[in-house]
């Protein structure tokens, strides 16, 4: 059975934890950040975990299981 290859626009996106956990960075942090507070700029700054829900795909793209 040949290797399933990895999805290469993931691998860029996602990382795993020591834990086994899915890293993700927050969305709307590239451009237009004139008039995004500090305060929210801030916060997306920080990474985040994927949802449950959504670990089953993440792991299917990264070639995990």
């Amino acid at each position: 059975m040949p290797k399933i290859k990895t999805n290469s626009g993931s691998k860029k996106r996602f990382a795993l934890t020591g834990s086994g956990k899915i890293k993700r960075k927050h969305a709307y942090h590239s451009h237009i950040l004139t008039k995004k507070t500090k305060k929210q700029k801030r916060n997306l700054d920080h990474f985040a975990t994927v949802a449950k829900v959504d670990e089953m795909n993440v792991k299917a793209l990264l070639g995990l299981k």
